[in-house]
């Protein structure tokens, strides 16, 4: 019977603390997203009313013809924006060509009927600025002639791209295809969750440092 107790002891007390300190590990030594680009420009450059400065942003390029993009952007809106838009620094940052505005605030409306899309921003260039941005990512990805692309991407607050370095993936890994339900339920929520775990560590150790 005494073995009996002590048994039951360790399993309610003893490895609940083991298995805490196991996961606590993992995320300090493990809970870094990959730095793949330092200092991309910011669009500020384009519209002074949106910056990536002390943001967490999820970039996508919808083309001049955005309505062949439309279930790249419903399938982020679903998968992406409505988990995570909550989170006080996090935005949609949308970069698109001059002369779409319209069709642009026709997406935000259908994408909005459901979920508040004031994190949902659009920010237009002429062609030259949005190829220059997209050159700024420093990726191994293309725009297509629309000034469109498939893939999104996460900038930290510092204009840094994050992402998978080879060897943590496949091949480097950039940007998240929003055609692919399954990239984004099984790469990109994983890597939103991890740079925004990575900033609230920050925040709380930042703050323990100043009660010393």
């Amino acid at each position: 019977m005494q073995v009996k107790k002590y048994l039951v002891l360790v399993i309610l007390f003893i490895l609940p603390i083991v298995a805490y300190l196991f996961f606590a590990s993992g995320v300090n030594n493990f809970g870094k997203l990959s730095m793949l680009t330092k200092g991309v420009d910011d669009v500020a450059t384009m519209d002074s009313d949106v910056t990536f400065k002390d943001k967490i942003t999820i970039v996508g390029f919808l083309g001049s013809n955005p309505e062949n993009k439309n279930g790249n952007a419903f399938n982020l809106n679903q998968k992406i924006y409505k988990r995570f838009y909550k989170f006080k620094d996090f935005q949609f940052v949308m970069v698109m060509p001059k002369g779409t505005e319209e069709q642009a605030a026709e997406l935000k409306k259908e994408l909005g009927h459901l979920i508040d899309m004031k994190k949902w921003n659009f920010v237009f260039g002429d062609e030259n600025q949005v190829k220059d941005f997209f050159a700024s990512l420093k990726t191994d990805l293309q725009l297509e002639d629309d000034l469109s692309t498939s893939y999104a991407f996460i900038i930290d607050k510092d204009l840094n791209l994050r992402g998978r370095s080879e060897g943590e993936d496949e091949a480097t890994l950039y940007g998240f295809d929003a055609t692919s339900v399954s990239e984004l339920n099984n790469k990109m929520v994983d890597d939103v969750k991890i740079i925004l775990a990575e900033y609230r560590l920050a925040l709380k150790k930042n703050s323990a440092d100043r009660q010393k």
